[in-house]
């Protein structure tokens, strides 16, 4: 029985790591923080967004992004650095801005959503959707301009599962937004999309694992670097020692990039830092049911239980954790515009996070150069969206199993 090492103990190496045990192999966890999903699981988005996969890389984006940069609570902030993986890839998502690529890698995302939503219902019976908050909430993206709203009704409704909502027929079926009616052109609804709490997922999932009769345990230690020889991982460095196994698999968020640097492999993934609020939700509020993005604005809203989550904007200022007030304070005088009284905004708990973004925002999926490491990274925004089927593709392709689609554009090359 083979076993492995997996470096990261966030979603994505969480959901690696048990859909390897049910594959069969021995599985230990690397993780560098004292507890899992404390990294950018921890309190993102929460949205499932299985058929909104909209990849940030499209034709008229360059300028938009330029137009954003002089707004006052625009969703992007691009602090240049002397940092040679910050202009690759811009280079590299420059050169993604296309339609037809972005076409492209919108399919293959969707065929990766819907494998992910099926595989994250397969593993109720393991976690039960109650223990993280899930829930069937349904996603409303909502347009404030007739030319955004008018491009996004004309794109194929694939699924064949939209519904397109005047800004009345949105406040209708979403109350929360009633102070948003005047200012909007209209919405797209999409039932099937979930919402949910990640971090309780991660912790939910990681005692299951630790509960599996073919986990060999969690260590809790910093990754530094592969020892290889021969086209093989012999090892792994760590701050805790020397570690060894049959095979390894790489699954540490923007930690994944140097690690991978270590084995001479190039991860085209870059820190796309973003932030949110969590606020209480009181018996009188006005708290959406439904989970909300504004497509102008890229802010998201999902009541997950008792409390309402924001997310938004987009900082490309290096691996830089802190909390900018400036910030924060844009994006609370934006939700208090929205949605005035959806939560007790004098409780707000801010939050930033890394989102290991590529270029086209597909993940990294699959094989290396070396024989026995294995890579699922890359995930951006969506990796509670994507992580079980991400890690149900993985544990197929690690034991020689045909995927159930073709993976172009989700490997490294």
């Amino acid at each position: 029985m083979q076993q492995v090492i997996v470096i990261g103990g966030g979603v994505v190496g969480l959901t690696s790591a048990w859909w390897l045990l049910e594959a069969g192999y021995r599985v230990t966890l690397l993780e560098r923080a004292p507890g899992v999903g404390t990294g950018t699981s921890y309190s993102n988005g929460g949205q499932l967004s299985y058929r909104y996969v909209s990849p940030l890389a499209d034709a008229g984006v360059p300028l938009k992004a330029l137009t954003w940069l002089f707004q006052e609570h625009g969703p992007l902030r691009f602090r240049p650095q002397l940092d040679p993986h910050q202009w690759r890839w811009l280079a590299a998502f420059l050169a993604n801005c296309r339609a037809d690529l972005n076409r492209k890698t919108t399919n293959k995302l969707l065929e990766l959503g819907e494998l992910s939503r099926r595989a994250m219902a397969a593993l109720a019976p393991a976690v039960p959707l109650d223990a993280f908050e899930w829930r069937d909430a349904g996603k409303l993206v909502v347009y404030r301009t007739r030319t955004a709203f008018d491009a996004a009704t004309a794109k194929p409704d694939t699924a064949g599962t939209r519904q397109v909502w005047s800004a009345a027929e949105c406040v209708a079926r979403e109350p929360a937004l009633a102070a948003l009616e005047d200012k909007l052109a209209g919405g797209i609804y999409n039932g099937g999309e979930a919402v949910a709490d990640c971090y309780a997922f991660c912790v939910a999932l990681a005692d299951r694992i630790g509960a599996h009769p073919r986990f060999d345990g969690f260590v809790h230690g910093e990754a530094q670097r592969f020892v290889t020889s021969r086209a093989r991982v012999i090892g792994l460095q760590t701050s805790d020692g020397p570690l060894a196994a049959d095979a390894y698999v790489l699954a540490a968020g923007m930690q994944s990039r140097a690690l991978g640097e270590s084995a001479g492999i190039s991860l085209p993934i870059y820190p796309l830092k973003g932030y949110s609020l969590t606020a209480p939700i009181r018996q009188d509020d006005v708290a959406p049911e439904i989970s909300v993005t504004d497509f102008e604005r890229k802010v998201l809203y999902a009541r997950i239980g008792d409390k309402l989550r924001v997310a938004a904007m987009v900082d490309m200022v290096g691996e830089d954790l802190s909390l900018n007030p400036k910030r924060l304070d844009s994006l609370t005088r934006q939700v208090k515009e929205a949605m005035p009284r959806a939560a007790d905004y004098t409780r707000i708990t801010p939050w930033a996070g890394l989102r290991p973004a590529t270029p086209n925002s597909a993940p990294i999926i699959g094989a290396t150069p070396y024989a026995n490491l294995w890579l699922n990274v890359g995930h951006g925004p969506l990796g509670f969206t994507f992580a079980c089927g991400t890690a149900s593709l993985l544990a197929d392709l690690m034991r020689g199993k045909a995927p159930p689609f073709a993976l172009d554009g989700l490997t490294l090359g």
